[in-house]
Protein backbone atom coordinates (compact mmCIF):
# COMPACT_ATOMS: atom_id res chain seq x y z
CA UNK A 1 0.00 0.00 0.00
CA UNK A 2 1.44 3.36 -0.94
CA UNK A 3 1.05 6.50 1.10
CA UNK A 4 1.52 8.97 -1.73
CA UNK A 5 1.83 9.28 -5.44
CA UNK A 6 4.22 6.83 -6.94
CA UNK A 7 7.39 8.49 -8.26
CA UNK A 8 10.07 6.13 -9.32
CA UNK A 9 13.30 7.85 -10.36
CA UNK A 10 16.10 5.69 -11.62
CA UNK A 11 19.37 6.02 -13.43
CA UNK A 12 20.03 3.04 -15.62
CA UNK A 13 21.59 1.99 -18.89
CA UNK A 14 19.51 0.92 -21.87
CA UNK A 15 20.75 -0.78 -25.02
CA UNK A 16 20.68 2.40 -27.16
CA UNK A 17 21.83 5.15 -24.83
CA UNK A 18 21.91 5.80 -21.11
CA UNK A 19 18.84 7.14 -19.35
CA UNK A 20 19.61 10.24 -17.37
CA UNK A 21 16.19 10.32 -15.73
CA UNK A 22 13.15 8.07 -15.67
CA UNK A 23 9.91 8.64 -13.75
CA UNK A 24 6.65 6.72 -13.71
CA UNK A 25 3.83 8.85 -12.29
CA UNK A 26 0.55 7.29 -11.17
CA UNK A 27 -2.49 8.75 -9.38
CA UNK A 28 -2.57 8.61 -5.60
CA UNK A 29 -4.74 5.85 -4.20
CA UNK A 30 -4.87 5.49 -0.41
CA UNK A 31 -7.30 2.56 -0.37
CA UNK A 32 -6.19 -0.86 -1.59
CA UNK A 33 -8.44 -3.84 -2.37
CA UNK A 34 -8.45 -5.13 1.21
CA UNK A 35 -9.40 -1.69 2.53
CA UNK A 36 -12.13 -1.43 -0.11
CA UNK A 37 -13.60 -4.78 0.96
CA UNK A 38 -13.45 -3.79 4.64
CA UNK A 39 -15.18 -0.44 3.98
CA UNK A 40 -17.87 -2.05 1.83
CA UNK A 41 -18.46 -4.83 4.35
CA UNK A 42 -18.77 -2.34 7.21
CA UNK A 43 -21.06 -0.09 5.18
CA UNK A 44 -23.21 -3.04 4.11
CA UNK A 45 -23.61 -4.35 7.66
CA UNK A 46 -24.45 -0.90 9.08
CA UNK A 47 -26.93 -0.21 6.26
CA UNK A 48 -28.56 -3.63 6.62
CA UNK A 49 -28.95 -3.37 10.40
CA UNK A 50 -30.27 0.20 10.20
CA UNK A 51 -32.57 -0.72 7.32
CA UNK A 52 -33.83 -3.71 9.28
CA UNK A 53 -34.69 -1.42 12.21
CA UNK A 54 -36.70 0.83 9.87
CA UNK A 55 -38.35 -2.26 8.35
CA UNK A 56 -39.51 -3.40 11.80
CA UNK A 57 -40.97 0.05 12.49
CA UNK A 58 -43.04 -0.22 9.31
CA UNK A 59 -41.00 2.15 7.15
CA UNK A 60 -40.19 -0.54 4.59
CA UNK A 61 -39.17 1.82 1.71
CA UNK A 62 -36.23 3.06 3.78
CA UNK A 63 -34.73 -0.45 3.70
CA UNK A 64 -34.48 -0.27 -0.11
CA UNK A 65 -32.86 3.16 -0.02
CA UNK A 66 -30.16 1.88 2.33
CA UNK A 67 -29.40 -0.86 -0.21
CA UNK A 68 -29.36 1.71 -3.01
CA UNK A 69 -26.85 3.83 -1.05
CA UNK A 70 -24.48 0.88 -0.72
CA UNK A 71 -24.80 0.18 -4.45
CA UNK A 72 -24.02 3.82 -5.38
CA UNK A 73 -20.97 3.91 -3.09
CA UNK A 74 -19.72 0.61 -4.56
CA UNK A 75 -20.10 2.05 -8.09
CA UNK A 76 -18.22 5.25 -7.11
CA UNK A 77 -15.30 3.20 -5.76
CA UNK A 78 -15.20 1.11 -8.94
CA UNK A 79 -15.04 4.27 -11.08
CA UNK A 80 -12.25 5.58 -8.84
CA UNK A 81 -10.26 2.33 -9.13
CA UNK A 82 -10.67 2.39 -12.93
CA UNK A 83 -9.24 5.93 -13.03
CA UNK A 84 -6.20 4.69 -11.08
CA UNK A 85 -5.02 2.77 -14.15
CA UNK A 86 -3.75 5.99 -15.73
CA UNK A 87 -0.01 6.69 -15.77
CA UNK A 88 2.60 9.02 -17.19
CA UNK A 89 6.19 8.04 -17.93
CA UNK A 90 8.90 10.64 -18.49
CA UNK A 91 12.34 9.55 -19.71
CA UNK A 92 15.34 11.80 -20.40
CA UNK A 93 18.31 10.56 -22.43
CA UNK A 94 21.14 12.66 -23.88
CA UNK A 95 19.29 12.97 -27.20
CA UNK A 96 15.58 13.05 -26.27
CA UNK A 97 12.95 13.69 -23.67
CA UNK A 98 10.06 11.26 -24.06
CA UNK A 99 6.63 11.57 -22.44
CA UNK A 100 4.31 8.58 -22.62
CA UNK A 101 0.82 9.01 -21.20
CA UNK A 102 -1.61 6.11 -20.74
CA UNK A 103 -5.23 7.00 -19.98
CA UNK A 104 -7.43 4.99 -17.64
CA UNK A 105 -8.96 3.40 -20.75
CA UNK A 106 -5.55 2.26 -22.01
CA UNK A 107 -5.18 4.88 -24.76
CA UNK A 108 -1.53 5.78 -25.27
CA UNK A 109 -0.18 9.18 -26.31
CA UNK A 110 3.53 9.87 -26.77
CA UNK A 111 5.56 13.04 -27.27
CA UNK A 112 9.28 13.34 -28.01
CA UNK A 113 11.32 16.49 -27.45
CA UNK A 114 14.93 17.47 -27.93
CA UNK A 115 16.29 18.14 -24.40
CA UNK A 116 18.49 20.91 -25.77
CA UNK A 117 15.46 22.94 -26.84
CA UNK A 118 12.80 22.04 -24.31
CA UNK A 119 12.01 24.37 -21.43
CA UNK A 120 10.24 23.51 -18.19
CA UNK A 121 7.71 26.04 -16.94
CA UNK A 122 5.52 26.17 -13.86
CA UNK A 123 2.40 27.98 -12.68
CA UNK A 124 2.64 28.87 -9.00
CA UNK A 125 -0.17 29.88 -6.66
CA UNK A 126 1.07 31.81 -3.60
CA UNK A 127 -1.10 29.83 -1.17
CA UNK A 128 -1.21 26.44 -2.86
CA UNK A 129 2.25 26.10 -4.40
CA UNK A 130 3.00 24.69 -7.84
CA UNK A 131 -0.27 24.11 -9.67
CA UNK A 132 0.93 23.06 -13.13
CA UNK A 133 4.16 21.97 -14.81
CA UNK A 134 4.62 22.40 -18.55
CA UNK A 135 7.18 21.28 -21.11
CA UNK A 136 7.53 24.01 -23.72
CA UNK A 137 9.10 23.43 -27.12
CA UNK A 138 8.53 25.10 -30.49
CA UNK A 139 5.67 27.17 -29.12
CA UNK A 140 3.74 24.15 -27.81
CA UNK A 141 2.99 23.49 -24.13
CA UNK A 142 2.49 20.03 -22.71
CA UNK A 143 1.05 19.67 -19.21
CA UNK A 144 2.95 17.04 -17.20
CA UNK A 145 2.85 15.61 -13.67
CA UNK A 146 -0.84 16.36 -13.20
CA UNK A 147 -1.14 13.49 -10.70
CA UNK A 148 1.25 15.05 -8.22
CA UNK A 149 0.55 17.37 -5.31
CA UNK A 150 2.31 20.76 -4.92
CA UNK A 151 5.25 19.49 -2.83
CA UNK A 152 5.74 16.49 -5.10
CA UNK A 153 5.62 18.76 -8.16
CA UNK A 154 8.37 20.94 -6.64
CA UNK A 155 10.58 17.89 -6.05
CA UNK A 156 9.81 16.51 -9.52
CA UNK A 157 10.53 19.93 -11.08
CA UNK A 158 13.99 20.06 -9.44
CA UNK A 159 14.82 16.49 -10.51
CA UNK A 160 13.69 17.09 -14.11
CA UNK A 161 15.59 20.40 -14.36
CA UNK A 162 18.72 18.58 -13.15
CA UNK A 163 18.19 15.85 -15.75
CA UNK A 164 17.66 18.38 -18.56
CA UNK A 165 20.83 20.22 -17.51
CA UNK A 166 22.75 16.93 -17.52
CA UNK A 167 21.42 16.18 -21.03
CA UNK A 168 22.49 19.64 -22.22
CA UNK A 169 26.00 19.13 -20.83
CA UNK A 170 26.31 15.95 -22.85
CA UNK A 171 28.13 12.74 -22.02
CA UNK A 172 31.17 13.03 -19.79
CA UNK A 173 34.26 10.89 -19.99
CA UNK A 174 34.89 8.82 -16.87
CA UNK A 175 37.85 6.46 -17.19
CA UNK A 176 37.01 4.71 -13.90
CA UNK A 177 33.78 3.10 -15.16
Amino acid sequence: MSTGNEIECARSESEDEPQIFSALLTPHRSLNRTGFLAVMLFLSVVSFVTGLAFLMMGAWPVFGFFGLDVLVIWWAFKVNFRAARASEEIVVTPSELRVRRVSHRGQVAEWTFNPLWVRLDQEIDEEYGIEHLYLISRGRRLLIAGFLGPEEKASFYNALVGALNAARRGPTYNPVT
